[in-house]
């Protein structure tokens, strides 16, 4: 079967196809634009219970964000929350206010849309050694895949951020569901890396048995498995507590501007911008553009443009109340990794997102409480996974070492920031060994000449 034949739709709508930029079937797309809310739920849901964040003006602001960056970038490039940022202000006393969250965001957007305009960020991202890149990506997704076994295993206190009692295996939010969920996406999506569409020629060279199992594939593939997995949620939703229908209230909130004080910018700056700008420096541009280029080999990021826009985003909304955001490596593979292929499916995120942002405001924060957490967790298990799986094309031992090295101290660490470093200086040690093994032997080379010069003939 031809490519393009397996999108006919797409094609004859050509106005429709060059718009959204299409590089798969409608499906593929919509069911990958859920693929990173097993992280933005949990932490968007955290902040407005523990930080009273402002739901309806974040799902308003991300909303925009999703719908620029899909028609900017051309890629399912995601928006995410400022992850660091959110672990001070929900787990550290006392609790940052929504004007110090606010201040921490701008601070760091500041810095990033810097570094991308003076060009410093694209040095970074052209100097910085694939080993050290790739080890944050296996500790980033190695966490996100620790986070999701624990959803899964046990219930969640989202407002301590702690696990509680083992999930039960009956139930609207029990270890069946979660199970039935993950073995639905694996059955539909297998490992994630396969493209089962055939030209005629190669369709022709296989076997009866073969067509058909390659067809099966096509079908499996086509389901659009992620997202009737979030849809099952929502309605989990109003079956574990119906009494939301009467809680929910029409209409977004107020958006108006937060009063800052001096004292705020410092505390935010302090506490939430010194921990979160080496992360965001490292996940949110720098691993985020490798991995593009993984995934999309022939589009390219510019590490430049990645970098301003993380920082117009949240020098925009952070004044209103809106979440800070960043652009994350996590979110990049788990959209990837259930159908996103081009900007479109983060158009529909986001006008998802500014739908209900608008219909049900801080309203829906009721919805969010109820969805099952095992169903969240299988989401990030896979997100964690295609990230982690970055790190596959380490081709020598040495560049096997500096990576796990790396990705073990930022994961014992907590820190991706400490763990660069280490991989920094492990990598510049590896090549100074090097460096001088190559003077050792060019001396015993040197002497071995001198000594034959010196021997006399006979």
């Amino acid at each position: 079967m031809d490519t393009s034949s397996a999108t006919p739709i797409l094609h004859q709508n050509r106005w429709w196809h060059r718009f959204l930029r299409l590089k798969t079937t409608l499906s593929s797309e919509l069911s990958g634009a859920v693929g990173d809310l097993g992280t933005f739920i949990p932490i968007v849901l955290t902040l407005t219970l523990v930080s009273h964040l402002d739901l309806s003006t974040t799902l308003i602001f991300t909303s925009l964000y999703n719908i620029s960056t899909g028609l900017l970038f051309g890629l399912p490039m995601p928006v995410q929350p400022m992850k660091s940022i959110a672990a001070v202000a929900v787990s550290e006393l006392p609790h940052l206010t929504t004007a110090q969250i606010a201040t921490a965001g701008a601070t760091t957007a500041a810095t990033l849309l810097i570094l991308g305009a003076t060009g410093l960020m694209s040095f970074f991202y052209r100097f910085i050694p694939l080993p050290v890149v790739r080890g944050v990506q296996l500790s980033q997704g190695l966490s996100f895949a620790f986070s999701a076994i624990k959803y899964i295993r046990y219930n969640q206190n989202f407002v301590t951020s702690k696990s509680t009692t083992r999930r039960s295996w009956l139930g609207l939010d029990g270890l069946i569901l979660a199970i039935s969920s993950l073995l639905f996406l694996v059955l539909t999506t297998g490992s994630g890396g396969h493209n089962h569409t055939t030209n005629n020629n190669d369709n022709n060279s296989l076997t009866r048995s073969q067509r058909r199992v390659s067809k099966r594939l096509r079908v499996l593939s086509a389901i659009p498995s992620a997202l009737i997995v979030f849809l099952f949620g929502l309605v989990f939703c109003f079956i574990r507590d119906p009494s939301i229908i009467k809680d929910l209230k029409f209409g977004p909130s107020r958006i108006q501007p937060l009063k800052i004080t001096w004292e705020d910018w410092k505390i935010g700056f302090l506490r939430g911008a010194i921990p979160q700008i080496p992360l965001s420096i490292l996940n949110s541009v720098i691993a985020v553009c490798k991995l593009s280029t993984d995934l999309f080999p022939d589009h390219e990021l510019s590490a430049t443009k990645v970098s301003v826009s993380v920082g117009i985003m949240n020098l925009v909304g952070c004044w209103f109340g809106a979440m800070p955001v960043c652009h994350g490596a996590g979110g990049l593979a788990g959209q990837y990794r259930f159908g996103a292929r081009s900007g479109a499916s983060v158009i529909f995120l986001g006008i998802g997102k500014l739908v209900i942002g608008l219909l049900f405001g801080n309203s829906f924060v009721r919805i969010l409480n109820q969805f099952p957490i095992g169903i969240l967790g299988v989401l990030l298990l896979f997100a964690g996974i295609e990230l982690a799986m970055a790190s596959k094309d380490m081709n020598t031992k040495e560049q096997s070492f500096v990576m796990l090295v790396c990705a073990a101290v930022s994961l014992t660490g907590s820190s991706a920031a400490l763990g660069f470093g280490c991989g920094i200086l492990l990598h510049l040690l590896l090549k100074l060994r090097s460096m001088e093994c190559s003077c050792f032997g060019f001396l015993r080379s040197k002497s071995s000449a001198s000594a034959v010069e010196s021997t006399p003939s006979v």
